[in-house]
């Protein structure tokens, strides 16, 4: 942006360079998003905590096979027996052992505890899933809203710009016609109004539309003063809603539905893990033990033994928790109670989701309408402005009347742009809610 002040005129001009837009990095709208969504740390955290869902949904982690343990010990003690009047071996002596040892553990059966626990696993790698989806949709529809954003302040600017403008030359022509004695000073100081109040809100726009070219590197994970061209257009063909279908589509491909079930059945299943307790479990161990001892005399060398022992085993244990304070059955009751919240999670979800989408559904209805009269508005106050230009110039009409027919032109440009903005903001809120923008976007 660059200043200058006027010597002839006496105040304050803005004019912008083109070179900032020429410098600006261009990037569609599916740019912005893979950007978004390879830069973002919550989701790159949601990818590893996926990982960890992934490496722990397996049978081995549920209990099903049996674990297998090494164990080596080495045992060396010295016993003085030189003052023991009670044994048979008055010496000092050294006594060393080796005990390795072979153990597999095996839990046989545990009240179907193993089968629960891998269904719950299933489960909740499910759900990392299903959040990792709500977080990609939801980082979606926000880069979205960002970069229509950005194109709709762009729009404005490009507007007020064109304005400034037209009020700088048709303040030079004024002037002329004033030195002329063509013109009265009425006239000039309308146009002089007019420059200086365009000035103002270009100045302004450009402070709007750098705040939303911030947002939007904020998004992308780039440097908040990195310049952004946004090449994709407001205003482009959107599909004819079919309400119905929508409304058979939302329950069965939301999100937020989704994970509700995933919640549910996390829940059902905690309810069958706590029942397993109260079965008998069975467990069985068998392994292989080998003792090498050896015992010394320190102070008679020729009095040593060595002692080799192998043992095999083979052990069955049945379990049953006959009563424990009835803290099994307290488990299995409160797990049941989670069971009906989760219940009424599910309903309460459902419910808003089919609220939210019938006010989009009503809401996307009047914003295309909007688009559509707005536009229609527009062509009119075009032809408006165009034909008071022409009426002015043949001084049919006075500069009061021309600045009135320009400024409904503006008010009405700036309504139709703040109109596609809305409809974008809708349908793309609508996507969201089908579940259609982490389908695209996975």
């Amino acid at each position: 942006m660059k200043m200058f002040v006027s010597k002839k005129y006496g105040f304050v001009a803005v004019v912008l360079f083109l070179s900032l837009t020429i410098q600006a990095q261009e990037f569609s709208l599916k740019d912005a998003i893979k950007i978004a969504l390879e830069r973002n740390y919550q989701i790159q955290i949601s990818q590893q905590q996926q990982q960890i869902a992934q490496k722990n949904n397996t049978w081995s982690e549920a209990g099903l096979f049996p674990t297998v343990t090494l164990n080596v010990s080495s045992n060396n003690a010295i016993q003085d027996n030189r003052e023991n009047p009670f044994t048979f071996t008055p010496v000092l002596l050294l006594q060393q052992g080796l005990t390795p040892s072979l153990n597999v553990n095996w839990n046989v059966f545990s009240g179907f505890l193993v089968k629960m626990t891998k269904t719950r696993l299933e489960h909740l790698e499910t759900q990392s899933g299903g959040n990792a989806m709500l977080l990609i949709e939801n980082t979606v529809f926000e880069v979205i809203k960002s970069y229509y954003s950005t194109v709709l302040q762009r729009e404005k600017l490009a507007l007020l710009e064109e304005l400034l403008g037209y009020s700088r030359e048709r303040l030079k022509l004024i002037e002329i016609k004033k030195d002329f004695g063509a013109s009265n000073s009425l006239d000039l100081m309308q146009f002089k109004n007019q420059y200086l109040s365009d000035s103002m809100n270009v100045m302004m726009q450009q402070l709007t539309y750098e705040n939303a070219m911030r947002n939007l590197a904020l998004f992308l994970n780039f440097d908040l003063d990195t310049l952004l061209n946004p090449t994709d257009a407001l205003n482009y063909n959107f599909p004819v809603l079919n309400a119905e279908a929508f409304r058979q589509d939302l329950m069965k491909n939301n999100r937020n539905i989704q994970n509700q079930y995933i919640n549910l059945s996390l829940a059902e299943t905690q309810t069958k893990v706590q029942q397993s307790f109260l079965y008998p479990t069975v467990n069985v161990q068998f392994g292989y033990q080998y003792a090498k001892n050896s015992l010394r005399a320190l102070d008679v060398p020729d009095l040593s033994a060595n002692i080799n022992v192998p043992n095999y085993y083979a052990n069955v244990t049945l379990r049953y928790n006959i009563y424990n304070n009835w803290k099994s059955k307290r488990a299995v009751e409160v797990a049941k109670i989670q069971e009906d919240i989760a219940r009424l999670n599910l309903e309460d979800v459902k419910r808003s989701v089919a609220n939210q989408g019938e006010l989009l559904i009503r809401m996307y209805k009047v914003r295309s309408d909007l688009v559509t009269l707005s536009t229609e508005n527009l062509i009119y106050a075009q032809k408006a402005y165009e034909l008071a230009l022409e009426r002015f110039n043949f001084g049919t009409i006075n500069s009061i009347d021309l600045m009135s027919v320009r400024n409904q032109y503006v008010q009405t440009k700036l309504t139709h742009l703040d109109n596609l903005y809305a409809r974008v903001e809708v349908f793309f809120d609508l996507s969201r809610l089908l579940g259609l923008l982490s389908l695209e976007y996975q």
